[in-house]
């Protein structure tokens, strides 16, 4: 058998050094996994929510050998006046931006008959419509030196998961918004690009109120067999995209599910 080349050059240290980057939904989950390990690469990050007490939990958990910094922004990403104020933020804190990290999201089930249309349009709102928001605001700053977007959408965009039509139709929309972005901006250095996580351990699927009728004979089909995620194993997969070594990606979506729709 050959033998393997040997490696020429060091291999990387935090990737993120010096860049600057947005995450929303940074109070808790995914969102806060996210905030916490691009700072570990080396990322000055603005973390944004509505939640101002999550948001300082995330800033508290921060190693003090981390080699980037976390600055918190308190806003409702799904207002457009408010992600102005977000992106403006991120780029004083960080003297620029590099990478968005659209994580904010909210989950929400019922039959589809007992959708209510408040139900709908705020699910919309806060997983689809501030994905937009963000990444309209951010283009003109990344398209200055380039940069990554990861979107958030979903498993369910792709496969049937019962009783979660608005969310599944928001992450369907996210999907095909990073595909559209992703076509636009790659040859102006802007890639784009989203991950599908399946189940994650997080306060947000945690408390999730199923139908009192819910058939759970449906259930497995949407679980892993390895086991529910952690948010930290999601969040990697974020820091790969936004950094080099993601380089080469753009316009996909990233399934990270254990193997549920292997």
């Amino acid at each position: 058998m050959a033998e393997l080349a040997p490696i020429s050059t060091p291999l990387p240290g935090p990737r993120l050094t010096g860049r600057s980057a947005v995450v929303t939904g940074g109070a808790s989950g995914i969102g806060a996994a996210t905030a916490l390990r691009l700072a570990a690469e080396g990322a000055a990050v603005t973390a944004v929510d509505v939640d101002a007490v999550g948001l300082q939990r995330t800033l508290d958990a921060l190693p003090d050998e981390a080699t980037g910094t976390i600055a918190t922004h308190v806003a409702d990403v799904g207002d457009e006046g408010a992600v102005k104020e977000a992106v403006a933020a991120a780029v004083e804190h960080g003297g620029g931006l590099d990478v968005v990290a659209n994580i904010a999201g909210i989950l929400r089930a019922a039959h589809s008959t007992e959708h209510s249309l408040e139900l709908w349009d705020q699910v919309i709102r806060i997983n689809l419509t501030s994905t937009f928001l963000v990444c309209r605001e951010a283009l003109p700053h990344l398209l200055d030196g380039g940069g990554a977007i990861v979107n958030s959408s979903s498993t369910s965009a792709d496969f049937g998961h019962p009783w979660m039509a608005a969310y599944a139709a928001s992450k369907g929309g996210v999907a095909a918004l990073t595909h559209t972005l992703a076509v636009e901006y790659s040859k102006r250095g802007v890639r784009v690009n989203a991950i599908a996580p399946g189940s994650v351990r997080t306060s947000m699927t945690k408390g999730l109120d199923l139908p009192d009728d819910a058939d759970f004979d449906l259930i497995p089909r949407i679980m892993s067999p390895i086991g529910p995620g952690a948010p930290e194993a999601v969040a990697s997969v974020v820091a790969m995209l936004a950094s080099d070594d993601g380089a080469h990606i753009s316009g996909e979506i990233i399934r990270i599910d254990g193997g549920t729709h292997a």
